[in-house]
């Protein structure tokens, strides 16, 4: 690649610009549970745990990626010797709500504190526990970084839920699935991480990617959706997992009554996913994607629309006052 030399420090900013790409890391994060191997999540699990290691060794020597995972003390034993282990996890939503009676979910700002700690690396990545990754994962992901991205959504493809071994992982890669509109493989700079804003949200209960990509859309110079790649998957095509109510219903007021409310300000329609497409299709698209509030996109919109009609009311009212002079 050419690097032109010019009198405003061109040089110097094609430089780093070229040494951030010669150096890029990434940390990849993912949140193990014990639980039955004969459970979805069981088997989900252990084909996730291949795929990551196929993954890692296809990118050997072309991706220095750094395998994480974090839990609490009862679930070490399911942890393959591959991961870096990173400290347990102190508290969970069970504290939050002072409820023993529910699931033990990890709060996600501990999850990425940790990371962020105990990792140098540019970008982060977090999937769930039940995405598995295609043997390319991590090259195709530095290679999607390289045009300025500063964040990632990447949608996984939907595969049979007949498969249950990892001797059949051949077949798996080799089926394309449908496509899934949710977000579920997340991608940003280790830079992005001290804006977030994510209150007491826990990871594995619906709301979690609600709050992630309006954070991303809000604080990402350049967020990048691909749901046009095949990068990830899932077994099954279900798309809406069955709620549970008490963490259902924290997540959400959690977003609805602290996270949203500040990141409302930083919030724009151009720098959400499809809002280029024209408005009764990137309204379709909205309204089919759990990861989106439709009605508060439908407010921005409204005064997006406000704005618009305003400044042409201005326009032809200069318009007639220039004709009258």
């Amino acid at each position: 690649m050419a690097v032109k030399i010019n009198a405003k420090g061109g040089f110097a900013k094609r430089f780093d610009f070229l040494c951030r790409f010669v150096s890029m890391t990434f940390a990849h994060i993912i949140n193990p549970v014990s639980v039955s191997l004969k459970s979805e999540l069981g088997i989900a699990q252990t084909i996730t745990f291949e795929t990551i290691r196929h993954a890692a060794e296809t990118a050997k020597g072309k991706v220095d990626v750094q395998l994480f995972t974090i839990c609490y003390p009862e679930d070490h034993e399911v942890i393959p010797s591959f991961f870096t282990r990173l400290p347990n996890l102190n508290r969970s939503v069970r504290d939050v709500l002072s409820n023993p009676n529910v699931k033990k979910y990890p709060l996600m700002r501990e999850v990425f504190q940790s990371l962020y700690d105990h990792s140098q690396a540019d970008y982060f990545i977090f999937t769930n526990m039940d995405i598995s990754l295609m043997p390319h994962f991590y090259v195709a992901v530095q290679q999607l970084v390289q045009d300025g991205s500063d964040a990632l959504l990447i949608n996984r493809r939907g595969i049979s839920a007949k498969y249950s071994n990892i001797a059949e992982l051949p077949l798996m890669y080799a089926e394309l699935g449908e496509p899934h509109p949710g977000f579920d493989c997340f991608v940003f700079k280790r830079s992005l991480f001290p804006k977030l804003v994510l209150a007491d949200i826990c990871v594995g209960v619906s709301f979690s990617e609600v709050a992630l990509v309006h954070n991303l859309i809000a604080f990402a110079e350049k967020l990048t959706l691909r749901d046009d790649l095949h990068l990830t998957f899932h077994r099954g095509q279900e798309v809406m997992p069955p709620l549970e109510p008490i963490t259902f219903g924290h997540n959400r007021k959690e977003y609805e009554t602290k996270i949203y409310t500040l990141l409302k300000p930083f919030l724009q329609l151009g720098k959400f996913p499809y809002s280029s497409l024209t408005f009764p299709k990137r309204m379709l698209k909205w309204a089919l994607n759990p990861s989106f509030r439709t009605h508060q996109l439908a407010e921005m919109e409204g005064k997006s629309m406000t704005r618009k009609m305003k400044h042409q009311l201005d326009v032809w009212r200069f318009r007639w006052l220039e004709r009258l002079r």
